[in-house]
């Protein structure tokens, strides 16, 4: 009786533990993969819990800039994942690690039919984590989109805009093209508002009216001091450029947008004209036709 009771316990061993692939490199079986997939999803999170935690705990450091230590938490984890999985093929399937060169071979194979767009933008992340030229944080712009980077993963770059559209960008765009970083180094950011006025204006007036709508607006820095330019004689008007700097560059919409308002209630208190361009079409009269030979009809001959 209890012979019979063992009989399927050791059947269902003897399934679970069959390697359908049994070499002197790797074994693989049922109960080896169910152990090796546990440990690979408590690999991952427990990688993303440290990894976490000492974000957590760098934080409280103020000197830290918050990218390095972005960076930091994030080669981190790459590097706990890494040698997470290394162990977790080494430990549950028997895996000879000198092997994997093979299949880093028949990867280098796969990139070069297809997979060198995807390789290019891990690459590229790295390049992100420890270049730095992009950092979390950043306000970009790349082609016409504009926003704040909000984390830059191992193969894309996750960008957000004023209207809170989230971009998916990959990182090699952002190692390849040409990207604004308005966070870069200095904070400050010069911000450039064109106007253009009649020909008749008076231009110290323009000046001084440009310089006022700058004062007192929220973001605008007054050391260094907003700046008037004259541009140049345009077609229909004389082309001025209103320079102010901001310590917000991320907000030179809004910052526009409020002198802007201002320049335009000054214009018209001050009786400034804005002109738009025009086309004049002049008719000039036919002149008569002065000592034109008439005509002598022809004889006809019946």
């Amino acid at each position: 009786m209890l012979q019979d009771f063992y009989s399927p316990l050791r059947r269902i061993k003897y399934y679970l533990n069959y390697r359908f692939v049994d070499s002197d490199t790797l074994a693989v079986s049922p109960a080896r993969l169910v152990i090796g997939t546990a440990m690979l999803i408590l690999v991952l999170y427990l990688s993303g819990r440290f990894s976490s935690l000492l974000d957590q705990r760098i934080a409280k450091r103020a000197n830290i800039d918050p990218g390095i230590r972005y960076t930091i938490a994030r080669l981190l984890r790459y590097l706990l994942v890494t040698l997470g999985i290394l162990a977790v093929l080494s430990q549950a399937f028997k895996l000879d690690l000198t092997s994997i060169a093979i299949v880093f071979t028949a990867l280098s194979v796969g990139i070069g039919f297809g997979l060198q767009y995807i390789a290019a933008d891990i690459a590229s992340g790295f390049i992100l984590l420890f270049e730095r030229p992009v950092r979390i944080g950043d306000r970009i712009t790349i082609g016409e989109d504009e926003g704040d980077v909000k984390s830059i993963n191992l193969r894309t770059t996750l960008v957000t805009t004023n209207d809170n559209i989230s971009i998916i960008v990959p990182n090699s765009k952002l190692v390849s093209q040409r990207v604004i970083n308005w966070s870069y180094g200095d904070p400050r950011a010069r911000i450039a508002i064109p106007v253009g006025v009649a020909y008749d204006a008076d231009v110290e007036l323009v000046t001084e009216t440009l310089i006022l709508a700058a004062a007192g607006v929220e973001n605008v820095l007054t050391d260094p001091s907003p700046r008037v330019q004259f541009l140049k004689f345009g077609d229909s008007s004389l082309d001025f450029r209103l320079l102010v700097w901001s310590v917000q560059p991320r907000r030179h919409l809004e910052i526009k947008s409020d002198i802007n308002y201002r320049i335009w209630r000054l214009f018209r208190e001050r009786r400034i004209e804005i002109p738009y361009p025009t086309t004049e079409f002049r008719m000039r009269p036919e002149p008569a036709n002065i000592g034109t030979p008439e005509k002598v009809p022809s004889d006809r001959t019946s």
